[in-house]
């Protein structure tokens, strides 16, 4: 399958961390514009630096890549970029995570990356008529009081957010660290998701379930080791927001032919392609479904019902979800 069938193809991408998507030259030429001190002497040594070994030394140069991010015009131009890279992609919805305690632990506040962020989405709305959705997710390795104190900071924005996330190293932090906190959001209103199954096992995403009351699980691939689990999932038809560059990039399987995405698919579970942290783990949306064409031989049926699955699993309004349905149904 060609490069052209995949990019002409409508899709939504609900797994995205908006950090994730800075890329080596907008962090070079931000260190420059606010003097930041980086361990590199150019763009390419950046870009060797993000080979990275698992994903511990991937949050490492992540949130070091983040200290660059200091004013609105800043956020302003990564969320701008991404979007734009949606453009060319034919990616119609995007439903976008960021990292608030990446950017309040270091002094900048909810007033200078919000508004940036806004102002980016207006306009892709209004010159091309892109949707946009914002998911702040609470990072997994600090405490579920600090995640509590990131909710109120967040509250003068609350109708610009969607839906509550969890992120970070998943190992040694389960969501059952976070129930208080996403009782209050689910209060709130806004929906909720949670990484959950990429490096930790079943009982997390069991927990995300129960305890959480997620309405998406972010990657979820170790959900097969339990039967059980994959029944209740088909059977809720909750969706599994599945990265597999990043999947491959982190180890989670050591070669893209060992990927469970189709299988999964093909079981009837509501699984998703999307791009995770795409400057980080080597590609864009398109990509991701490329690299399932070229592993996995994926089919043109199956790309497509993966492209419906996008629509089908956003927080989209359902008259929206069957308009962009009905264009992918043959």
């Amino acid at each position: 399958m060609n490069t052209e069938t995949i990019s002409q193809l409508p899709k939504a991408e609900l797994h995205l961390h908006i950090e994730g998507s800075l890329e080596p030259e907008l962090l070079w030429q931000l260190a420059s514009k606010h003097q930041v001190s980086l361990p590199y002497q150019s763009v390419e040594e950046i870009r060797a630096a993000y080979q990275f070994e698992d994903l511990q030394s991937f949050l490492d140069i992540y949130y070091q890549g983040a200290s660059v991010l200091r004013d609105e015009e800043d956020f302003y131009q990564l969320m701008w970029r991404y979007l734009c890279r949606c453009r060319e992609q034919n990616i119609v919805h995007a439903e976008i995570m960021f990292d608030p305690q990446t950017h309040t632990e270091r002094g900048v506040g909810f007033e200078v990356f919000m508004p940036g962020f806004l102002r980016a989405i207006k306009d892709a709305e209004s010159q091309w008529g892109m949707s946009a959705m914002l998911i702040m997710s609470f990072l997994r390795h600090l405490s579920e009081e600090e995640a509590m104190d990131t909710l109120e900071f967040a509250k003068p924005y609350y109708a610009h957010i969607t839906a509550v996330g969890l992120d970070s190293s998943e190992v040694g932090n389960p969501p059952s660290k976070f129930e208080r906190v996403f009782a209050r959001a689910r209060e709130l209103g806004f929906k909720c998701v949670a990484h959950a199954g990429e490096e930790g096992p079943p009982e997390y995403i069991w927990q995300a379930i129960k305890l959480l009351g997620v309405d998406r699980i972010d990657h979820g691939v170790r959900c097969e080791e339990d039967t059980e689990l994959m029944a209740y999932i088909k059977m809720r038809q909750l969706p599994l927001t599945v990265c597999p560059l990043s999947n491959l990039k982190l180890r989670v399987i050591s070669a893209m032919q060992q990927h469970n995405i189709l299988r999964l698919l093909e079981e009837g579970l509501l699984v998703t392609v999307n791009s995770d942290d795409p400057a980080y783990f080597g590609g864009q949306l398109n990509a991701n479904y490329q690299a399932l064409c070229d592993a996995l031989d994926m089919t043109e049926v199956q790309l497509r019902q993966l492209a419906i699955n996008s629509f089908k699993a956003s927080f989209l309004d359902d008259s929206i979800k069957q308009k962009w349905i009905n264009t992918l149904t043959p």
